[in-house]
């Protein structure tokens, strides 16, 4: 390695440099300058990306990898596997190096030399899907902790069902400074904190550089200080230290507590004039300081090329757990749970789940109960929750008002993960992740709670459920004006429009209790997205008693066809579906042929072929009607259609006199037909 130079006398990073650069070197230091080198080597080709944090936490990382972080390369989705989650997922080549160094499938070098382009595995940020080794999607700063808190919340729900012989695994995690700035981070901390999580740990890469510069300029908290206070064990150590990252990582593996480890590092170490400093976060190195850098780390092979000795020790490391996977498995095949934990691991249903569901329907077919969707809702979730043992609910500190807690569930604390229900405390944000975590960790189908509002709070962990595809549901009560008396602030205008924009979603606002029943046991099934059930306050009443067919499997359905040739559709969602039949009826009684179409999930009608779509739609004028912004409905009005619903901002004011404030009554549905119609 090279020696110190005099120009870093002045300047204390690179002296730090300097100092480590002249250490003699070992195995692991030549095992970790291969992840610098590719990083370099693969952002110089991309001609863009973050080469700073792998090069500066490479260290910790080969310590974690190669000591402590139980995994197979041949199995990479090896149910008892330990997680890793690079929540700085900027320094993804941190995560692409150590799965190709370690043998992963599908990450050869060849993939690495693509890193960034376009239908490579090796994205700008890690994508869930495209590599068995990446565990989530990470990029949006903090939304990984928060993640990795829900994969190990399941962690000990399964364990607790099925026992430490099967599932007994850690839940490791990378992060930045920027991850520890994110509010995101703070919530899912915390609840780590209250459930004492202690198989969670936290590696935080604390280089003290972000995109503007050194994090001086606007973070200066004490950040060991505050994970002790969320009840975190927390320690600061040199990331470059071998001896001290090695007892962190012990002293996390004993912990009763999760465990925050500040590592100081360098960004961009071994840069001779960029380490250090915001210059390495985010740009490639340039030629010449990334050939000054790899002399300076004693790497001299050419780009993309790794020594045979170092790749054989790598590959090594990759087949470390090989024999503690093969002593699961024989404990598996012994075990008289075998069948049900393949089934939850699989994602499969048990077999007579859908009994629930029959039965329930031909309840309200028989009862027609008139109540809020909300607790149609719990009505599903009484049948659910005992079909299906994999459900885990929760709520953001609304329970009483979502109606998502079923006595026999139990509650999830510290001490007693039995149960299956979340107290998660007014934190939207970190629930939504969480659920996303639970849901990626598999054997759960976690659902969460809160008013539907309060998606402005969840829609960044949403999203990254979209994009991952995981299998979660969200009940989002007090949908719309129809809350009342909380006013505007609670009153849902542009978000249902919002999240129908988005890709991977289905949002269901269904319109009775049937409806309910029938958008449950579709999210239920669902197994490539999230879904959202979007539900009332106010009672509605039962409109439909036909069981024999999910008509919510189609998306849209005509509810009540017109008496005699149709004159007019109105089409709605929700609780505006009871005041289009209302109006039908006025309709009707002045000689005007009404049809009556309820679209509880837009995706899903879009999904249906144009003869099928056309069918229901029909060629008459048509009228939408929704409690909410009509962004979106001209998809299904056409050129000349109408809607009726909000133009603005509710008010605080009973429903009812809402209603009629805003216009959304069956005398102004009336009256824009008989004015549509002349």
């Amino acid at each position: 390695m090279a020696g110190p130079d005099v120009t870093t006398i002045d300047n204390p990073v690179l002296a730090h440099q300097a100092e480590i650069l002249a250490r003699p070197p070992t195995q692991a230091w030549h095992m970790a300058n291969a992840i610098r080198a590719l990083a370099i080597d693969a952002v110089e080709a991309a001609k863009s990306g973050h080469p700073g944090m792998p090069m500066g936490i490479a260290d910790v990382a080969t310590a974690l990898w190669t000591r402590f972080h139980k995994f197979d390369a041949a199995d990479p989705r090896w149910p008892d596997r330990d997680r890793f989650v690079l929540s700085a997922g900027h320094g993804s080549m941190l995560l692409y190096g150590l799965l190709y160094l370690t043998g992963h499938d599908g990450m050869g070098i060849e993939e690495i030399k693509r890193f960034r382009q376009l239908h490579s595995p090796a994205a700008g940020h890690p994508e869930y899907g495209e590599n068995p080794g990446i565990e989530t999607t990470t990029g949006p700063l903090g939304q990984g902790i928060a993640t990795a808190v829900g994969m190990a919340i399941a962690e000990r729900l399964l364990a607790a069902r099925f026992g430490r012989s099967l599932v007994d695994h850690r839940t490791w995690v990378i992060a930045s400074d920027g991850d520890m700035m994110e509010g995101i981070s703070h919530e899912g901390a915390a609840l780590a904190g209250h459930l004492c999580l202690s198989k969670l740990t936290v590696l935080y890469d604390e280089n003290h550089i972000s995109i503007d510069g050194d994090t001086a300029l606007a973070y200066s908290d004490d950040v060991l200080k505050r994970f002790t206070a969320y009840g975190w064990a927390a320690r600061r150590i040199d990331g470059h230290d071998p001896q001290q990252i090695n007892a962190a990582l012990s002293f996390a593996m004993r912990s009763k507590k999760p465990t925050l480890i500040a590592c100081r590092t360098i960004i961009g170490l071994g840069a001779p004039t960029k380490a250090g400093t915001a210059a390495t976060h985010g740009s490639p190195l340039g030629a010449q300081e990334a050939a000054a850098a790899k002399t300076a780390l004693g790497w001299h092979e050419p780009p993309f090329t790794v020594p045979d000795d170092l790749l054989v020790r790598w590959r090594a490391v990759g087949g470390r757990g090989a024999a503690t996977r093969r002593a699961w498995l024989k404990r598996l095949a012994h075990s008289n749970m075998r069948g049900e934990f393949e089934r939850v691991v699989a994602g499969k249903l048990p077999d007579n789940w859908h009994e629930a569901v029959a039965a329930l329907k031909q309840d309200i077919a028989e009862t027609r109960p008139k109540m809020a969707t909300r607790q149609s809702s719990l009505k599903a979730l009484e049948a659910l929750v005992p079909a299906t043992p994999e459900l885990i609910g929760g709520s953001a500190d609304l329970t009483g008002s979502n109606l998502t807690f079923v006595k026999a569930m139990g509650t999830v604390s510290a001490h007693n993960f039995t149960g299956r229900y979340i107290h998660y405390g007014v934190r939207e944000h970190g629930m939504c992740a969480a659920a996303n975590g639970m849901a990626l960790h598999g054997g759960l189908i976690p659902y969460t709670g809160t008013f539907f509002i309060f998606t402005d709070y969840m829609r960044p962990a949403i999203r990254i459920g979209a994009i991952t595809r995981a299998h979660v549901i969200h009940v989002l009560t007090h949908d719309s004006i129809g809350l009342g008396e909380d006013g505007p602030t609670h009153q849902p205008i542009e978000h249902l429009a919002s999240l129908r924009a988005m890709p991977h979603l289905h949002v269901y606002r269904p319109a009775d209790a049937m409806e309910v029943a029938e958008c449950w046991e579709l999210a239920i099934r669902r197994t490539d997205g999230p879904s959202l059930l979007v539900l009332t306050r106010q009672a509605l009443p039962t409109m439909r008693t036909d069981t024999a067919e999910n008509r919510c499997a189609r998306g849209g359905y005509v509810l009540a066809d017109a008496e005699g040739p149709r004159a007019v559709t109105l089409l709605a969602t929700g609780s505006e579906v009871a005041i289009a039949m209302d109006a039908r009826a006025v309709l009707a009684a002045e000689g005007v042929h009404a049809a009556v179409v309820s679209l509880p999930c837009w995706e899903l009608f879009s999904q249906q072929d144009e003869a099928y779509r056309m069918q229901v739609l029909g060629t008459a004028p048509r009228i939408g009607i929704e409690a909410a912004s009509g962004f979106g409905w001209e998809r299904w009005l056409g050129n000349d259609g109408v809607f009726i619903g909000m133009s603005g901002f509710g008010a605080s004011a009973p429903y009812e006199d809402l209603y009629k404030h805003f216009g959304i009554t069956p005398d102004a549905i009336v009256a824009a037909v008989r004015k549509r119609l002349g």
